[in-house]
């Protein structure tokens, strides 16, 4: 723990210079060493991970993970373990069927009237439960200038695109003048209504969000920005003060949290989170249920589990610091709630999607643990649509998305 003495912290004359922390992120156990004393277990799986799936983590987040515990909820965020090798349900890395919504690279037209737009795939960080793993710090998905034309000329020849999603990657390591073309180009479009951010800047490196920034995206209104907290400890003064920055240029500001396993899968420390967001005035959106991706078993919870979450924050806290429990599949996102929710059927959970298509998501309990609540006993339909499992049999295998 010696080498711990000499990292950089909040003191060093650059700290709060974005480039500087991009320029300074930990990928290797060396650098590691420098904020936390390591376990066998981080330094195996940083040895085994190579190529697999990338990790790098800012200082500034580096610095909100505690040394010496493994079981810290920021830690086991970003920094790899050998579970993400460990037996798992599913190979599955495109659990939403993204590549197939695909119509130009890197363009997800999955709802009629929205796209998703993954202008990169650089982050500040790499978190381990991300739902894009297949891309991020992948050199084939990163995008030429052409290709990103390619994708904007297709939402100009479809008219029924009112909202624009740009995410990744994260789009704000895109610097300013990047961010003013593309910006530029989609407001040129008539029926472009809204653009939105997806964004972990605010969390990981809220320093990215400087004046110049901010003046710029007040400049193409409508703009809105959904970032990612996860944990009350992500909410510091720093971040605050990248949300105050962006509310005084106008840009609303929403929270997509991802439920996690020994993170935050219990109603304190999600009442937490979302009262201190809304503190921010930051308002909590979405508790994703988090996505069957190999790898991430380790990091997935019981649909139950959730459920309970939102049954235990209603009438305990205001009623906007309540977000909604979703679960997004290929056929879009599904509320976690009993009108939509039809029961559990082994390792699988039966829903419904909003256009009737009936869901069956695997979502094994894991040996031991105690539900806080039960879902009814149901049987699968011989039409339900789902993600192949190891286990799983034939009846309950994909059938509607492929066919």
């Amino acid at each position: 723990m010696a080498q711990m003495e000499s990292r950089p912290g909040p003191e060093h004359p650059e700290w709060t210079n974005w480039r500087w922390q991009m320029q300074n992120r930990i990928h290797s156990a060396e650098a590691l060493r420098e904020w936390i004393d390591p376990t066998d277990d981080e330094l195996a799986a940083i040895e085994r991970t190579g190529d697999q799936f990338r990790w790098n983590v800012t200082p500034y987040y580096a610095d909100l993970m505690d040394p010496t515990d493994p079981s810290c909820p920021v830690r086991r965020q970003v920094v790899p373990s050998m579970d993400e090798f460990a037996p798992d349900i599913v190979d599955e890395l495109d659990p939403l069927d993204e590549t197939g919504h695909e119509p130009v690279k890197n363009l997800i037209h999955n709802y009629e009237d929205r796209v998703a737009f993954c202008v990169t795939a650089e982050c500040a960080i790499y978190c381990r439960y991300c739902l894009r793993k297949r891309m991020v710090g992948d050199a084939e998905y990163f995008m030429r200038t052409d290709e990103h034309q390619a994708a904007i000329d297709y939402i100009a020849a479809h008219d029924e695109i009112r909202d624009v999603l740009l995410t990744g990657g994260d789009p704000l390591t895109f610097n300013e003048a990047n961010l003013e073309w593309l910006l530029g180009k989609l407001r040129a479009i008539d029926h472009v209504e809204l653009i939105r951010f997806g964004t972990r800047m605010p969390v990981k490196l809220p320093y990215r969000i400087t004046d110049e920034l901010c003046d710029l995206l007040a400049q193409y209104h409508p703009l809105w920005i959904n970032t990612h907290f996860n944990h009350p400890k992500e909410c510091t003064d720093d971040a605050a003060a990248a949300i105050d920055r962006l509310k005084r240029a106008g840009v609303p500001v929403g929270n997509q949290t991802v439920l996690l396993r020994g993170i935050n899968d219990d109603p304190a420390t999600m009442k937490t989170l979302n009262e201190r967001l809304v503190r921010m005035r930051v308002r909590p959106y979405y508790l994703y249920q988090a996505q069957i991706i190999g790898g991430t078993g380790h990091l997935r919870t019981p649909i139950e589990v959730g459920m309970h979450i939102m049954r235990q924050l209603r009438g305990r806290t205001t009623g906007f610091a309540i977000p909604d429990y979703v679960l997004d599949t290929p056929h879009g996102k599904v509320p976690l709630t009993r009108s939509y929710v039809k029961g559990r059927t082994g390792d699988h959970v039966l829903m419904e999607s909003y256009d009737g298509t009936l869901w069956a998501e695997p979502n094994p309990i894991p040996d031991g643990m105690e539900l806080p609540c039960r879902l009814p006993p149901v049987e699968l339909p011989e039409d339900v649509d789902t993600i192949p499992t190891t286990s799983a049999p034939a009846a309950t295998e994909r059938s509607a998305v492929e066919a």
